[in-house]
């Protein structure tokens, strides 16, 4: 824990409101203005602000006020990790249905009734009073927070529109300025629902992790909330129910299906000692499950709690539509008020302040990002933000790991050559008994193999791991190294299995009191998918694709040239991160694919990196900038495909938005679009990036 850290903390609050650009800018602006506040982030699709904080100095109430004032307000935490979906399905098809009627059927009326001049005839015919009243009345809500906008020295689109209304009043235009409300308040409907809709993937998501849990306490099962339940304690999920924590099973046996984590669709046999996570299901069979993690701190938990926070990773194209939205509304500003120098036309002026669609600029980017990564986590993919999409759409570099990421990295013990006047069973159980708690894929077959031969271990004593080389211990009073050749040129020996190291196989060294003991060769098997994956890979355009590992040259170069990899071998940990350094500082965007642990340092550094089967394993979900939570090459390709297909939803949705606000200020401008119409169609923009980005919530990834 650092000294910031230490220092301050982190709050966050959910915030009713959060339908638009402008909205989160504020709330922002609002939060970032009280003393002692560090840092704010708007969670768009999650409708939170997260902010960070010196608690001496600020505190939950300061923010509450500061976004009150700013017309907003803080809602009451949610328990658990689980809200419900709104927006989805049949209902949603409704409400749009019902919409794209009353507002044909008003556009429409106030066509025909401004072609056939009714609406003259009902300003003649109406008092000013009733007009004013029916005006306030419907506006009022965007009024009022107009003018603590202003206030506040803040300009926002309901500011244009609404000196457009008051232009058309001014005028004398009642009917016009009434249509004008009605349409800012469709306008407004739109934009939350569009929101909504973008957030669907997220809250479905969060929709299916449980809500209680059945604990056994004081000998009997006891039904309690998710929040309630303790490490340690064991829950009991019978068939067809979903299991609450993470946690490993003690007692039973189900058939359990972890697509929510996963993605993968074919279930899992789950028996004693195996591992669960929350939010799975159990289809046949009861279990009882010993507690290990719970709510927030589960696999599902900090799935949920990254992709609420991957909006906040934005990629340079949404920084630059942020900051050109800023400066847009001004520039409206200024081109209405030329449009009325010009044309001395206030009517004209007015369609020029009711037509632009500023937040269209700014959602453009971020609801396509939030469908993909929320859609994109219900596959298994867990993508940590925009901009990390934005890379691997320009990605020209990729480089691999070997054990564990292109192997199954379940090695086995093939070979066993012994030195001396040790047997085989003595250099497996001394290899074995210094290997006893290595995580190591090596390592695990070694154990294996001991297991197989029924070879009892004994504990190690002073272990130690060397990076790129292996581990000592001291064993039964003798000091064991096991590890790779340049384990041995460190403590002078060189041995060489140079007929084994041939055939691609993994060499381990035993080493007892300073004496080569033996050698181990160890296999793994290449992932099936592996070679249908790359070959599509480099259909993407990606072509310079290079193996890294920390195994010799004999053994990567079989591989290599099987898969038509370039190379390199005896890589130190370091040595993998200097190389994506030198790639990078040639202008390269680098992508590496690594198990998560040994790679992590590598991961951080590359422009994208992802990890393999990071179900489960804190250190993978912390390293990479994509997790994929199940071991499947065939993700990696879909990867790239995402980040394309997110990458040109993108630039269509600004395309169309730019195209509009044009075309809609030129005719407003010129005097050829109409003050009703130019109010009816300043919801165009949000209603096309609505449909366009919604592809990516349809379309299988």
């Amino acid at each position: 824990m650092n000294e910031r850290d230490l220092q301050f903390e982190r709050v966050e609050v959910s915030v009713t409101g959060l339908d638009c650009a402008d909205c989160a800018r504020h709330v922002k602006d609002a939060i970032e203005a009280i003393p002692g506040v560090l840092e704010v982030e708007i969670l768009f699709s999650a409708q939170k602000a997260a902010v960070i904080l010196d608690p001496a100095k600020a505190g939950l109430e300061d923010i509450r006020r500061a976004v009150k004032d700013a017309g907003y307000s803080i809602r009451k935490p949610e328990e658990g990790i689980a809200a419900k979906a709104t927006f989805g399905g049949k209902f949603t098809r409704q409400i749009l249905t019902l919409f794209g009627m009353v507002f044909g059927v008003v556009l429409f009326a106030a066509m025909v009734g401004e072609w056939l001049g009714l609406f003259e005839v009902a300003t003649k015919l109406v008092p000013w009073p009733a007009w004013l009243a029916v005006i306030l009345a419907g506006g009022w809500p965007v009024f009022w927070n107009v003018v603590r906008a202003t206030a506040k020295g803040r300009i926002t689109s309901h500011t244009l529109m609404t000196i457009g209304m008051l232009a058309a009043v001014a005028v004398g235009e009642w009917a016009a300025a009434i249509l004008v409300v009605f349409f800012m308040r469709i306008g407004d409907y739109v934009e939350t629902f569009t929101a909504e809709r973008a957030r669907r993937a997220l809250k479905d998501l969060t929709a299916m992790a449980p809500q209680t849990a059945r604990v056994e306490r004081d000998g009997a099962e006891v039904e309690v909330s998710v929040t309630e339940v303790m490490v340690g304690e064991t829950v009991i999920v019978r068939p067809g129910e979903k299991i609450p924590v993470d946690g490993e099973v003690v007692a039973g046996q189900a058939t359990v299906d972890q697509a929510t984590i996963t993605g993968e669709s074919m279930p899992v046999e789950a028996g004693t000692g195996a591992k669960v996570f929350a939010a799975t299901i159990a289809r046949f069979g009861s279990i009882r499950i010993r507690t290990l993690k719970v709510g927030a701190d589960t696999t599902f938990g900090k799935v949920i709690k990254l992709v609420e926070q991957a909006e906040a990773s934005q990629g340079e194209v949404q920084r630059l539509a942020d900051k050109f939205s800023g400066y847009y509304l001004p520039v409206v500003a200024v081109i209405a008020i030329l449009t009325f120098l010009i044309g001395r036309n206030p009517l004209a002026t007015a369609a020029v302040l009711v037509v632009v669609c500023s937040c269209s600029f700014a959602l453009a980017t971020p609801l396509a990002m939030i469908a993909s990564i929320g859609a994109g986590a219900k596959r298994g993919l867990l993508i940590k933000g925009g901009k990390y999409l934005e890379a691997l759409n320009r990605a020209d570099i990729l480089l691999l790991d070997k054990t564990g990421t292109l192997t199954l990295g379940q090695p086995k013990i093939t070979d066993i050559v012994v030195y001396g006047s040790f047997s085989e069973t003595e250099v497996i159980a001394l290899a074995a008994s210094v290997e006893r708690y290595s995580e190591h894929p090596l390592a695990e077959a070694v154990r294996s193999r001991a297991k197989e031969d029924n070879i009892p271990l004994l504990d190690p004593e002073e272990f130690k791991a060397i990076p790129g080389q292996g581990v000592r211990a001291v064993v039964n009073g003798r000091v064991i190294a096991v590890g790779s050749r340049r384990m041995l040129s460190d403590t002078n020996f060189v041995q060489s299995a140079d007929q084994l190291e041939a055939q691609g196989k993994s060499i381990l060294y035993v080493v007892c009191d300073g004496k080569v003991a033996g050698v181990l060769a160890a296999a793994d098997t290449l992932r099936p998918e592996v070679p249908s994956a790359l070959a599509e890979i480099r259909n993407l355009g990606i072509q310079t694709i290079e193996l890294l590992t920390g195994d010799n040259e004999r053994v990567a170069a079989p591989l290599a040239k099987k898969l038509d990899l370039q190379y390199r071998a005896d890589l130190l940990p370091e040595d993998k991160i200097a190389i994506v350094r030198d790639y990078q500082s040639k202008g390269n965007v680098v992508v590496m694919v690594g198990d998560g642990v040994n790679d992590a340092p590598a991961l951080a550094q590359a422009d994208v990196g992802i990890a393999m089967g990071a179900a489960g394993s804190d250190i993978a979900i912390e390293a990479a900038h994509v997790a994929l939570m199940r071991e499947d090459w065939a993700l990696v390709p879909e990867i790239f495909q995402i980040a394309r297909r997110t990458m040109g939803v993108v630039k269509l949705n600004l395309v169309f938005t730019a195209l509009y606000n044009v075309a809609g200020m030129s005719l407003a401008a010129l005097g050829l679009l109409p003050l009703t119409l130019a109010a009816a169609l300043q919801s165009l923009p949000d209603i096309g990036i609505l449909a366009n980005s919604s592809r990516l919530l349809r379309r299988k990834i």
